[in-house]
């Protein structure tokens, strides 16, 4: 809202995504509410949506649904998507991390949310937390993997489906979009699918300009049953090496955040989406040297996006620029923010989640940890008293660090659809 300049009397919904779960009952939506009371504004719709990673796209659906409807009045949605991610000691550890990103809901937004959407629901036991004394989850490696691709392969098949029947008969592949997001626990469960998805082009049309020359090599695939190839090297390999052209177009761009602040749960995929945002404003030159119109660039950009969470839910849907993003790729300064960051080591870290144990559920205490190296506008803890009230502080932050993002903004016309703003914390 700094940011961008936006009153916190203009937001009708605030809704979170979120599996970091401090209480069994107070939301933490409830809590974001003081910046909302503060101001007078108590009129807000939504709570927390808990599905591992799932939540954050859960909570984006349904404030999509709010803005459709005749109950919408006019305000914005905020969609927030957060989580830290933290493992026990052993071969998880190195993959976690944590992010929070906010997102704009409205309407006639620069991105939009397309009309078709599929999804994948089951039961499964592959990733989850059922140790309410710990916040470490348990996880069966392979077979989350598992899960994950099969549901990759139902939401790509019915979306497909769904696509197609809208377009009356148009087939859809991966050559119709320009982009693929992906929820990225980590970068090679990225490549595999879309080595996946390749291979769901090929049972469907194989006769696709990409498979051309490879027919020999794809034909002792051809008759395979899909749900019997998820454990098949020899497929994964082929399909692999043909989707890296692939990945390097239409994926590549949107793994910098994931892969440089590691799983971050529900905000992960939303960390690529900006990603990619930002990827397309870099500045460029022509053969000329003359600047190029990167707005230009991006206009009419088709993204196709993945949201999985273990246990599990899943749901495919498009979005599209329809309007000018540059303004997002502005104010998220994210190779700026990056470099900004202290490196620490791994014993550090190890040292540090150590200490984090000690206090999981603890009452009546106050860290004692300084605040000097945190960002500022940073929000932190300030107290858990003897009831288990928590109280929250602020890093002061300059009323300048973000007028130039704000005034910027203020020149380009404020709408939704889906994410008129995008704010990632790293």
């Amino acid at each position: 809202m700094e940011k961008y300049n936006i009153a916190p009397t203009d937001i009708g919904r605030l809704e979170v995504g979120t599996e970091t779960l401090i209480d069994k009952s107070k939301s933490v939506k409830s809590t974001l509410c003081q910046l909302f009371n503060e101001h007078g504004n108590f009129d807000l719709e939504g709570v927390d949506n808990i599905n591992a990673c799932y939540g954050g796209t859960a909570a984006l659906l349904n404030t999509l649904s709010w803005v459709e409807s005749s109950a919408w009045d006019g305000r914005y949605g905020i969609v927030v998507c957060g989580d830290i991610a933290v493992y026990e000691d052993g071969p998880a550890r190195p993959t976690g991390g944590c992010a929070a990103v906010a997102m704009l809901i409205g309407r006639d937004a620069p991105i939009v949310v397309g009309p078709v959407r599929a999804s994948h629901m089951e039961d499964a036991y592959d990733f989850y937390k059922p140790r309410l004394d710990s916040e470490y989850p348990t996880v069966f490696g392979h077979e989350s993997n598992v899960c994950y691709l099969r549901a990759l392969d139902g939401c790509y098949h019915r979306f497909t489906h769904k696509f197609e029947h809208a377009a009356r008969g148009h087939r859809f592949h991966l050559g119709e979009v320009d982009h693929v997001v992906l929820h990225s626990p980590y970068n090679k469960l990225v490549k595999k699918s879309g080595a996946r998805m390749l291979y769901n082009d090929f049972v469907r049309y194989p006769d696709l300009p990409i498979f051309k020359g490879h027919e020999k090599t794809l034909e002792a695939f051809a008759k395979l049953l899909p749900e019997k190839t998820y454990e098949n090297r020899d497929l994964e390999k082929v399909f692999t090496e043909l989707a890296r052209p692939m990945y390097k177009n239409k994926v590549q761009s949107s793994v910098l955040l994931p892969q440089e602040l590691g799983n971050s749960y529900t905000a992960s995929m939303y960390t690529g989406l900006l990603s990619l945002i930002c990827s397309w404003h870099k500045p460029q030159v022509d053969a000329n040297g003359e600047p190029v119109d990167t707005n230009a660039l991006a206009h009419g950009k088709k993204v196709l996006m993945f949201s999985f969470g273990s246990g599990l839910a899943a749901t495919m849907f498009t979005l599209k620029v329809a309007g000018d993003t540059s303004h997002i790729a502005e104010a998220s300064e994210l190779e700026l923010r990056l470099k900004e960051r202290i490196q620490r080591t791994p014993e550090e870290f190890s040292s540090t989640l150590a200490d984090r144990e000690t206090k999981y559920g603890k009452f009546d205490w106050t860290p004692s940890s300084s605040t000097e190296e945190l960002f500022p506008g940073t929000f932190y803890l300030g107290n858990v008293d003897k009831f288990g009230r928590r109280s929250y502080k602020r890093v002061p932050v300059s009323p300048f660090r973000w007028v130039a993002a704000a005034a910027s903004l203020r020149r380009r016309r404020l709408g939704g659809g889906v994410c008129v703003v995008f704010g990632v914390c790293v």
